[in-house]
């Protein structure tokens, strides 16, 4: 029999909207021979099941099933494709793993770690894994930053981020103090800790590894470009960015960035796809070649022009091929 899938999206952060357009390309790429795919909608008081005929169905909470024509249905695996909370930063997994379900993603523990950058980055740093310098601001501690704190812990020109959410929203780059206030507080609007990160110059890439039981695949590394200073919404999702896959690196430095992704994937414990962004500096020379993390994305964007689906088709694999082996394996 075939296996019901439940594609999981939209979420209670900014990129709610985002999250929508994952999941309807991983319904796209799944294999409708061998599964029965539902699109389900969650946000803060409404759990709801996309039906073909184009009405919802509520999501009884106790047990993740709907009913459909009179019919009671649930569900055999989760993918969850939730850009943000709650299915980014593991309330969604305690959930499930309360119930029962299995998903797609890495568990209770690794989801929190992963979502919070300023521990994932303190953490990985212990692995041995360089990573830029940054300042935990929690709300309410503004006034502990000065512009001294700043210029030596990070420098400038720096960056200031949402430390517990995705990577589109509340973002700044800051060039002097003056400019930190409406920077943290674009960051606040987003998340109540905030992370001031030190500047990395260099080559932008991102590269996506997943593993089985079977076997360990790290996907060809996209090069970011981006038309804007920093990899922003727009960039990212306006066009504003050029995207070159397989990145443009010399072989050796390829070869290095494929051994720290698939380290970092097993330091974690991960599980279904993830996605690793860096900054290298001098990326054209093996010699000097420095590869630091930027962050890592658990539940990354799934639209078919996105990063994965982009590096799947480069390695010459199937996407609807890659879903079935990471349900079945």
């Amino acid at each position: 029999m075939k296996k019901t899938i439940a594609i999981i999206c939209g979420g209670d952060s900014s990129e709610h909207d985002v999250s929508l357009r994952s999941g309807a390309g991983i319904y796209s790429f799944f294999n409708k021979d061998k599964y029965n795919c539902y699109i389900v909608d969650l946000k803060k008081g409404d759990w709801h099941v996309n039906l073909s005929d184009g009405t919802q169905a509520e999501i009884d909470k106790n047990d993740f099933s709907f009913v459909e024509k009179g019919e009671k249905k649930t569900f055999d695996y989760a993918y969850i494709t939730i850009h943000g909370t709650p299915g980014e930063n593991g309330v969604l997994q305690g959930y499930f793993d309360l119930i029962g379900m299995p998903y797609s993603t890495s568990g209770v523990l690794v989801e929190a770690l992963t979502f919070d950058k300023f521990v994932l980055n303190n953490y990985l740093r212990t692995f041995g894994i360089s990573v830029a310098e940054s300042i935990l601001v929690r709300k309410g501690e503004e006034n502990s930053i000065t512009d001294e704190k700043v210029k030596a812990t990070v420098g400038y020109p720096c960056f200031v981020k949402p430390a517990a959410d995705g990577s589109s929203f509340g973002v700044s780059k800051v060039k002097e103090f003056s400019e930190m206030q409406k920077a943290l507080d674009l960051a606040f609007g987003e998340s109540d800790t905030v992370m001031i990160e030190g500047f990395l110059e260099g080559m932008e890439i991102s590269q996506g590894v997943y593993k089985t039981k079977e076997k360990s695949v790290v996907l060809p590394a996209t090069e970011v470009v981006s038309e804007n200073e920093f990899f922003d919404y727009d960039a990212k999702y306006n066009g504003q960015v050029q995207e070159i896959t397989p990145a443009r690196l010399p072989q050796e430095v390829s070869e290095r960035v494929d051994k720290i992704t698939s380290a970092i994937y097993d330091i974690l414990h991960a599980n279904g796809i993830i996605r690793v962004d860096y900054i290298i500096k001098d990326a054209q020379d093996p010699a000097k070649a420095q590869i630091r993390m930027l962050e890592i994305n658990t539940t990354p964007g799934m639209t078919p022009t996105s990063f994965i689906p982009q590096q799947v088709r480069a390695a010459g694999l199937d996407m609807g091929d890659v879903l079935s082996e990471i349900v079945e394996g």
